[in-house]
């Protein structure tokens, strides 16, 4: 897989996961187990991302 398309990949996943925290945070009872464990995803793919860009 060419690295452009990896890295559209990954800030594609990284855009998905940042929708599922909003519509979390969004419920009147947000499961902040949740959204932490989202976050966390989030930022290992943001990592993932800057690695592939730095190259």
């Amino acid at each position: 897989m060419a690295v452009a398309a990896h890295v559209k990949e990954l800030e594609n996943k990284h855009a998905q996961i940042d929708r599922q925290i909003q519509t979390e945070q969004k419920n009147p009872l947000p499961d902040t187990l949740r959204i932490t464990s989202l976050k966390k995803q989030k930022l290992h793919l943001k990592d993932q991302i800057h690695a592939h860009l730095d190259k």
